[in-house]
């Protein structure tokens, strides 16, 4: 059977308001800080993650649900501006689009104050089974703000997967600080690619998954070993570690990179950058190194502007700073 996609993304999208950086504690008492920037752009983790996949040259598909009203079509006009296709995205009557607020700092942190909306309400009834089974691959994303979602995945995942599709999940935070210690094991199962950052590595792995374990160093070594826990329950596991690069582990063998040096502007969306340059390498046919250089290279040159969408580079970007690392693919 032909495929219709080379990528189907399911989860999240909302619109992101970006104020910083900030360089002091977040004041309440009704006091107003100035900060240099600000901006109004496409947000959510499997929302920047299918921009970057399709600026990178990949036919996506995105599946979700907005709300009925002007963020929701903002949302469905940024992801067709940026050559996704949104014929899945479906409109709730009832529930508004997710909004979220990130505040930066001038040590490149961050913090994300997000209204869920239509998240609560994202299942699998959202996700066409025709797209489903004639993609490529099939990545989903943000897994703790979709618990109806998160409750199918297996099912999910493991229907593409009986089509010889392949599959990633990007958790991202889980706002509970709960981490789902048991839960996810049946998702991991069946998926190919798991794409956490460090502290969301560290956090999965730990078996109290407590909020103290979720904060501790990421050492080389404790990301190796977190990586290594991981990737008994079945993936691949692919750690971003922002200016200290990347791993990955597939339970047996570990690769690292270093990544490319970048100056970052904003990094809001740098992970969703980075899978989308992991994913497209691995779909090009590339080795799993050379999908984690395309990767750690993407993820750098989406921080040269504000927003998670708004510096993303073409395939061609991406193997030219590669190139001038001395990394020729």
């Amino acid at each position: 059977m032909p495929h219709t996609f080379d990528l189907l993304v399911i989860g999240d999208a909302n619109p992101d308001i970006v104020l910083g950086p900030l360089d002091a504690p977040l004041a309440f008492g009704q006091r107003e800080q100035l900060v240099d920037s600000g901006l109004l752009t496409l947000g959510g983790s499997a929302a920047i993650m299918a921009c970057g996949a399709a600026r990178l040259g990949l036919k996506v598909a995105f599946a979700g649900r907005v709300g009925d009203d002007e963020a929701g079509r903002f949302i469905r006009t940024a992801l067709n501006a940026r050559g996704v296709d949104t014929d899945a995205l479906r409109v709730d009557p009832g529930l508004p689009t997710p909004l979220t607020v990130v505040v930066t700092r001038e040590d490149g942190d961050r913090t994300i104050l997000t209204s869920p909306g239509t998240l609560s309400a994202t299942g699998p009834d959202d996700v066409p089974e025709a797209l489903l089974t004639s993609s490529r691959h099939v990545h989903a994303a943000s897994y703790f703000l979709l618990p109806k979602l998160a409750d199918a995945l297996p099912e999910l995942l493991a229907t593409a997967r009986a089509h010889g599709i392949t599959t990633s999940l990007d958790t991202n935070d889980d706002p509970s600080g709960a981490w789902a210690p048991g839960s996810i094991d049946a998702t991991l199962a069946v998926t190919d690619f798991l794409l956490p950052n460090a502290r969301e590595a560290l956090a999965l792995a730990s078996a109290a998954a407590s909020p103290d374990a979720a904060g501790s160093p990421a050492t080389a070594d404790a990301l190796e070993a977190a990586a290594g826990a991981l990737a008994a329950h079945g993936p691949r596991v692919v750690v971003k570690n922002g200016a200290d690069g990347a791993l990955v582990h597939d339970g047996r063998t570990l690769l690292r990179t270093p990544g490319i040096a970048a100056g970052p502007l904003d990094t809001v969306g740098a992970g969703d950058s980075f899978d989308a340059g992991f994913i497209a390498a691995f779909l090009r046919g590339l080795s799993i190194a050379e999908a984690l250089e395309i990767a750690a290279a993407c993820g750098a040159l989406s921080t040269r502007a504000h927003g998670g969408t708004a510096a993303q580079p073409t395939w061609d970007e991406a193997t030219s700073a590669l190139a001038r690392n001395g990394k020729n693919l």
